[in-house]
């Protein structure tokens, strides 16, 4: 696996198999982890497919169980890696179908990467998704999913743009409608982005939505959360793996806006879930330990414009 060695830089972009393209496969072998067994936590069953795809070997082996995790190391034990992926898609996925079961019919997906939601989720008719990515990650899952004779749950329509552009332009040419109420999800994606990006992402969003619009996101209220030290953390835990990334080449650090306050700011309604109560609504038991403290630091959020 090859990764950027001196860091990201502007312009910079990626195949899911390549930088934070990578990242995307690794969230996707969480899904597929999760999503085996006779009692799978997850419903997805495109997630191990598109990790085949890719063909990576460290993501192959670790859906094929030749990964022997650090079962001493709650953050790489393959039972807690499913369970915290599970959380996080559980989130996202109710959030949309509430949001949907609230009248909304317009749904964006940013920094889509792998995420299947498109094919998977019950979408009720007339419902439009959109997904954005860089051009190479958009065309490798439409065409994947094509052969495997996957059909999307809702008029899907791709925005292959990078965040850091002018994508809200490209949303708009695909037919996107300022004027209706939209669900729209940024996870896993803020310490992808620039501290002045994030800030600018949300500004784009809050333009473009109208009244009653949604987002849900992942906030994390410590600033030292992805400091040299905890990204040098991941980086160890990673590698231990097996699996050949370097935080501290993906995520931008500097000291950015606390997203809850920003939203607030900006006249949306927010709602924050802290990561160990919503373990506690899937059943399971936080992890106490040091290796997972940034997660319990961590809520995902669910706001309402207006």
């Amino acid at each position: 696996m090859t990764h950027a060695q001196s860091g990201r830089y502007d312009g910079d972009s990626w195949d899911p198999a390549s930088s934070v393209g990578a990242t995307a496969t690794m969230v996707a072998a969480s899904r597929a982890l999760a999503s085996q067994g006779p009692d799978p936590l997850l419903d997805d069953p495109f997630a191990d497919p598109l990790v085949r795809a890719v063909g990576l070997a460290p993501f192959i082996r670790l859906i094929d169980g030749e990964v022997v995790l650090d079962e001493d190391d709650p953050s790489l034990n393959g039972r807690t890696r499913a369970e915290q992926m599970t959380v996080r898609t559980r989130f996202f996925d109710d959030f949309f179908i509430n949001a949907a079961e609230a009248g909304i019919r317009q749904a964006v997906i940013l920094a889509s990467g792998l995420d299947t939601r498109a094919y998977r989720l019950p979408w009720p008719a007339g419902t439009v998704v959109y997904e954005i990515d860089q051009p190479q990650v958009i065309e490798f899952k439409t065409n994947t999913l094509a052969n495997l004779g996957a059909d999307p749950t809702a008029e899907r329509r791709t925005v292959s743009v990078d965040l850091r552009d002018d994508w809200p332009t490209a949303l708009r040419q695909q037919g996107f409608d300022v004027n209706q109420p939209t669900a729209w999800s940024a996870e896993g994606l803020l310490p992808y982005l620039p501290p002045e990006a994030q800030d600018r992402l949300f500004d784009n969003i809050t333009a473009l939505s109208a009244p009653g619009s949604q987002l849900a996101t992942e906030h994390i209220s410590n600033p030292d959360a992805f400091s040299e030290e905890s990204v040098q953390r991941i980086g160890e835990r990673w590698r231990r793996a097996g699996f050949d990334l370097n935080p501290a080449d993906l995520f931008y650090h500097g000291e950015r806006s606390i997203v809850v306050d920003y939203l607030t700011g900006h006249n949306w309604q927010v709602a924050a879930h802290p990561a160990p109560e919503l373990y506690e609504r899937n059943g399971f038991t936080f992890p106490d330990d040091e290796s997972m403290a940034m997660f319990r630091d961590m809520s995902y959020v669910a706001a309402t414009l207006g």
